[in-house]
């Protein structure tokens, strides 16, 4: 069985659009509050600067990497019961303030086995 004989054939894009472009609001734009992930950024600033930092350099790093950081979220679920979903638990990692710098790294990683070492990725993905 291959891959895209079961995916679509037609792909919808959509957006949203005004129809009465003139009646549009003149207020001011304003940027939402960003005062929690200040605070987060200042305490985690040192940690963040620290594994972007880390030089992936080294095969048998960029392979423990890709073992240890997953490609998805672990904690997202469908719980089932006799067969029928219950419930389904979104993805919480991107809850973690640092989720951005690790899949980063892990990404780091993936890039110098592939383009530096010439190694297949597939099983990391």
């Amino acid at each position: 069985m291959k891959v895209f004989d079961d995916t679509k054939k037609n792909i919808f894009l959509t957006s949203w659009v005004s129809i009465n472009p003139t009646q549009t609001s003149k207020a001011p734009v304003t940027q939402p509050n960003h005062s929690a992930s200040k605070s987060y950024g200042d305490i985690l600033r040192p940690l963040r600067q620290r594994i972007e930092s880390i030089p992936v350099n080294n095969r048998q790093l960029a392979h423990r990497l890709c073992k240890l950081i997953p490609a998805q979220c672990p904690f997202e679920r469908d719980v089932k019961l006799f067969g029928k979903t219950l419930f389904h638990i979104p993805p919480m990692c991107k809850l973690n303030p640092l989720y951005e710098e690790v899949v980063g790294l892990r990404f780091r990683a993936l890039c110098y086995l592939a383009d530096e070492c010439g190694e297949d990725i597939s099983q990391y993905c």
